[in-house]
């Protein structure tokens, strides 16, 4: 075995690769013994920087000069894009008056910067992504179970609808068991009464045979004709058999009826930079709130209260207004809107306009330099509250127009980018009804909405995953339910 190849060896000498090391060649990158400096050297010492092993790669190494290639260049030129020169190039025309800088100062400034930077990759920024890494890969091995209670759902609906099948299938079958008892209790009674008449119509044969044998007058001649009774042949009963219709099979219309399938929806969503969160303290959460101002809005009932920052406030409520409020209490502007009617709600875009929905026409508006513009218009839904991300998206909640279901959706501008409405088994996150859910985002980025109608808290990540549901403390009887309303 090579003793310069294995892994307990220690260090040789680059030269003669037997003698231990002693010393290092900082401008070379060898290693060398004791003998062996002698020789490294040989060309002339100041070619060389010859450390303790122990302290190799400390010897600053300077870049040449290009005008003077024998001299080391010490210095930056501030005044020619930091270049480095040396000291002859200081005394020249071309760098008369410059502003210069020790190299060893920047050097060691950035030193520093490298020392931050191995710290913040180490500590936050390394983790961040093995934290992403790991959900990634956790979020694909669970992808098949995903998918296989997707279809296990899809299995139970066909069942069911199996099922009900059936159920109508045998419905049909007794209703025609029925209606074949009627059509034949019909047609038996109508074969009763021919055949009543039938027997009458035979003993009147058998008398008249009889009279007409006998040579009596007075049986002859008391007799009376019947032909005109029975020549009166009864209505003939017709009672048609019933038919089916069997109705033709919509594939498509069974495809909607048998459920829905949402679209996949992918978005890709900024990250917030981990060089501006925020480090706020659960001390500056306590801190006890201070009134800046008070403010008459002159609503007979204010509904609500947005602002972009200090200075703007915008208010809603009746009669239908929308005002706009300096934090001096003066009032900048009042808007009305379209319908007629006092908005859903409000809010202020990143951008300082005023967003706001109208439950009557399904649109989401934004009002720029007094211009009011549709944003987003909806079939089916009706927009109620809203709230923008700290990116700029805008997340609304929506109810069907049958009050049925209830979601939210995060928009783009106009464009959806996340339908977020059921859990990873497939049950509504909110209730299906036009309460109040109020909507915000928390410092982690997660949805927060307040259900009134399901008397809960909900909260999901960017991603529409539910993180937990709150209704209460457990101590809290049904009668007294939580009614979050902020």
């Amino acid at each position: 075995m090579d003793p310069r190849s294995t892994a307990q060896d220690v260090h040789r000498c680059d030269l003669c690769e037997t003698a231990i090391v002693h010393s290092y060649c900082d401008f070379c990158h060898v290693n060398l013994c004791k003998p062996c400096v002698v020789d490294h050297i040989s060309d002339g010492y100041q070619k060389h920087a010859i450390v303790p092993f122990m302290e190799r790669r400390s010897t600053l190494v300077y870049p040449k000069c290009e005008t003077h290639p024998h001299k080391n260049c010490e210095l930056q030129c501030e005044d020619c894009n930091n270049i480095f020169v040396c000291s002859s190039c200081t005394a020249s025309k071309q760098h008369k008056g410059h502003n210069f800088v020790e190299v060893t100062e920047v050097y060691n400034a950035k030193k520093e910067v490298l020392k931050k930077d191995i710290k913040e990759l180490e500590n936050h920024i390394s983790p961040t992504y093995e934290k992403i890494t790991l959900e990634l890969e956790q979020t694909l091995a669970n992808l098949d179970v995903g998918y296989e209670k997707i279809t296990a759902t899809m299995s139970k609906q066909g069942e069911e609808w199996h099922r009900e099948i059936d159920i109508v299938i045998n419905k049909m079958k007794t209703e025609i068991s029925e209606i074949k008892v009627q059509h034949r209790e019909i047609l038996q009674k109508h074969l009763n009464e021919i055949k009543q008449i039938q027997s009458v119509i035979k003993q009147s044969l058998l008398a008249i045979r009889e009279i007409e044998k006998s040579a009596e007058i007075s049986p002859t001649t008391e007799y009376s004709s019947r032909i005109s009774e029975f020549s009166k042949i009864p209505p003939t009963v017709q009672v048609s058999l019933p038919t089916f219709i069997p109705k033709p099979v919509n594939r498509e219309k069974l495809y909607s009826l048998f459920g829905q399938i949402t679209p996949l929806s992918t978005a890709t969503e900024d990250n917030i930079s981990l060089l501006n969160q925020p480090n706020n303290s659960v001390r500056k959460l306590l801190d006890e709130p201070e009134l800046v101002t008070t403010i008459q809005t002159g609503h007979k009932q204010l509904y609500s209260v947005t602002c972009l920052n200090e200075g703007i406030i915008w208010t809603s409520g009746r009669p239908n207004e929308i005002k706009c409020f300096n934090s001096k209490s003066s009032l900048l502007q009042t808007i009305r809107t379209k319908s007629g009617y006092c908005p859903f709600d409000i809010a202020v875009d990143s951008d300082g306009y005023l967003l706001y929905s109208e439950w009557l026409t399904g649109t989401v508006n934004s009002v720029q330099n007094g211009q009011t513009e549709e944003l987003i218009t909806l079939q089916g839904w009706v927009p109620s509250n809203l709230c923008v991300t700290s990116t700029g998206d805008l997340l609304a909640t929506m109810f069907s127009v049958g009050f049925i279901q209830s979601k939210v959706v995060r928009y783009s501008g106009s464009s959806e980018k996340r339908t977020i409405q059921f859990d990873d088994e497939g049950k509504p996150l909110y209730s299906g009804n036009s309460n109040t859910k109020y909507i915000t985002e928390n410092r982690n980025h997660d949805i927060c909405v307040a259900d009134y109608g399901a008397g809960a808290v909900v909260v999901v990540n960017r991603g529409g995953r539910l993180r937990w549901r709150y209704t209460g403390h457990p101590s809290v009887t049904k009668k007294n339910h939580l009614n979050p309303l902020v």
